[in-house]
């Protein structure tokens, strides 16, 4: 292993923890309808828990409503009771074989909540990318210990893993502040 490949290593690695932090950040409910809300709910679906975009089709039929159109008529009830159990604070409504998913408008203290989820979310991004920054370090310190690299070398290895550090946690940064102004968004 060289300092090149550490270097390497640690960029992929941060860059997984951003992929991450969208993802949770992506659950994190807004005032719009997305579809990406219904990802975690489970459906038995003949026994066995399936994900709900596995047995009914997702649309979104407005900017606050969700449409859930189950691909078998008789699975309709068990979705929407899989919808209303699922802790999300949505309260289904079926028409038909389509079931509406309204998006309640968040209060002021809710937004505020959720400000803080994502913040948290944020800071366990941060962590996660100095973790990586510690753990590149070390790798490159092991590297002159088996005089593979030079102390030079280390020193240069480590100011890039600072500046891949710096700008993946710039982008965390980012994310969190755009995410923020769409949850506060009225």
């Amino acid at each position: 292993m060289s300092v090149a490949d550490v270097k390497k290593n640690s960029e992929q690695k941060m860059a997984k923890s951003i992929e991450t932090l969208k993802a949770n950040l992506a659950k994190v409910r807004t005032g719009r309808a997305h579809t990406g809300l219904l990802d975690q709910v489970m459906v038995d679906y003949y026994g066995s828990p399936t994900g709900l975009s596995q047995v009914a089709n997702l649309t979104l039929i407005d900017a606050r409503t969700i449409g859930v159109q189950p691909y078998e008529k008789k699975m309709v009830a068990v979705v929407e009771k899989a919808i209303r159990e699922a802790d999300l604070g949505l309260n289904p409504a079926t028409h038909g074989e389509l079931i509406r998913v309204p998006m309640p408008p968040l209060t002021e203290e809710r937004r505020k909540e959720m400000v803080k989820l994502v913040k948290g979310e944020a800071e366990d991004a941060k962590i996660a990318v100095r973790n990586i920054r510690r753990e590149g370090n070390e790798s490159l310190k092991k590297l002159v210990k088996d005089k593979v690299a030079s102390e030079d070398d280390e020193r240069r290895g480590q100011d890039e893993i600072q500046k891949l550090t710096d700008k993946f946690v710039a982008e965390i940064d980012k994310l969190v502040s755009d995410k923020e102004k769409e949850v506060m968004t009225v």
